[in-house]
């Protein structure tokens, strides 16, 4: 059963976008899919900031020194914005989410960095903005000594789908 929430039309009443697929850089190969759908369920790969043209967001660099908190909270809600594109193109209509079960959430973090969880938020919050208790998951916000191309943020999840 489709349930009443129409995420796309939620993503235009706040002028949200999603973005084009991630663009990576010259020679960067990623011999992997974005959404790996097994089932009823779909295992979204480790997506980083992107500006609606599929291209690496910035800002760039380690939270609480080169990013702020804030700063790199919007990274995150970017990275959902990816994670809901990439879906899209693998299930073809968000509305058939019925559970976001699991996000992974790691931050490029300062060594003494201790606020994992509210740049994690970014994403967090837009899946339950969007989703109500759909959205609703588990989580883990992690620090990690670097990510990929210097991205503040990265996150993976899994959602189920009907």
């Amino acid at each position: 059963m489709l349930h009443s929430v129409r995420v796309e039309a939620r993503l235009a009443e706040l002028g949200l976008v999603l973005p084009e697929p991630t663009q990576a850089p010259s020679g960067v190969r990623l011999p992997f899919s974005p959404v790996r759908v097994f089932g009823k369920r779909a295992f979204v790969a480790g997506h980083g900031p992107t500006n609606p043209d599929g291209t690496i967001a910035g800002p760039f660099g380690k939270v609480a020194t080169a990013v702020s908190v804030e700063q790199a909270n919007a990274s995150a809600r970017l990275v959902c914005l990816g994670m809901l594109a990439s879906l899209k193109r693998a299930i073809e209509d968000l509305d058939r989410i019925t559970a976001w079960l699991r996000v992974f959430g790691m931050v490029n973090a300062a060594p003494d960095f201790t606020m994992h969880p509210n740049v994690i938020n970014g994403c967090s919050d837009l899946l339950l903005e969007l989703y109500g208790d759909v959205g609703k998951h588990a989580r883990s916000a992690v620090g990690m000594a670097s990510l990929p191309f210097n991205i503040p943020v990265e996150i993976e999840a899994e959602v189920e789908f009907e």
